[in-house]
């Protein structure tokens, strides 16, 4: 469950991640903690996460970065044009 006082938190893209990142570790929402919620302007349709040999649009995109914490290990999201997804491996 989003943690209290996290701004953004609540939002419905931050409780789309602890739901997904839950699932992938078969735990419960409530020990999904909401670290950081930050909205970010991504410089291309990556979103912040690409991958090598893809293409992807060159235009800004509006969106947010949204940090999680299951036992001590973080995990970041990333939304943007409809999608919040899982970024292994960031590139911005």
């Amino acid at each position: 469950m989003p943690s209290e006082g996290t701004p953004g938190s609540d939002s419905p893209a931050a409780r789309e991640a602890v739901a997904d990142l839950a699932g992938r570790l078969d735990v419960s929402e409530a020990d999904v903690r909401v670290v950081s919620v930050e909205e970010v302007t991504w410089r291309d349709g990556s979103l912040g996460c690409a991958q090598e040999g893809m293409m992807y649009t060159q235009a800004l995109v509006d969106g947010s970065r949204i940090v999680l914490e299951v036992e001590g290990e973080t995990y970041e999201y990333h939304q943007g044009q409809g999608r919040v997804f899982w970024c292994e491996k960031p590139t911005q």
